[in-house]
């Protein structure tokens, strides 16, 4: 894939808002994507830290959605909320579906491959690289309205209504041709 077909990221279609930061110890901004973030070697989620939020955050929401992925739609590879405005870090693995390193009231939605977890990358062998757009969202309300059968596209459409802030850490990731 080139950097000409590379489409928009899904907060490009989100009112602006203020920016705040987010690390990794697990991932650096286009950086390639480690073997536990792959779909075929453990579906890790990286660790993730952030700060500068706004004052009146009440609650953080996070995404990792695959753009670059040949769906028409991109595809959702995450996507948990109502994390407590007093957690500002998640540790490796707090993805997974035993949702272990998540706060008690942290809610999960459904991957697009249908699991409540942190789904790693697997783009198709030879399709170019792919972006993997960790947001975190600064959200103004202790809980943000959907539950647990909500889709990745409703997480959207409410973040864009209640999102005070966001903060994004993009990996890479691509399959050479096979043959």
């Amino acid at each position: 894939m080139t950097d000409q077909k590379r489409r928009p990221l899904p907060h490009d279609f989100h009112p602006a808002v203020p920016e705040f930061t987010v690390v990794s110890d697990d991932l650096t901004e286009g950086g390639t994507l480690a073997e536990a973030q792959l779909h075929a070697e453990g579906n890790t989620s990286p660790h993730l830290r952030w700060e500068g939020f706004p004052a009146e955050t009440r609650s953080f929401a996070i995404t990792c959605f695959d753009p670059d992925a040949p769906t028409g739609s991109g595809f959702w590879h995450w996507s948990v909320f109502d994390i407590p405005a007093d957690v500002t870090e998640l540790p490796t693995g707090a993805g997974t579906g035993g949702m272990r390193g998540l706060p008690e009231k942290a809610v999960h939605v459904r991957n697009d491959y249908g699991t409540r977890d942190f789904a790693g990358a697997a783009p198709p062998p030879g399709d170019g690289p792919h972006r993997y757009v960790f947001t975190v969202y600064a959200v103004g309300t202790d809980t943000l309205g959907p539950d647990a059968e909500a889709t990745p596209a409703v997480v959207g459409f409410n973040l864009r209504f209640k999102a005070l802030a966001r903060a994004q850490l993009i990996g890479e990731y691509e399959i050479p041709a096979e043959g």
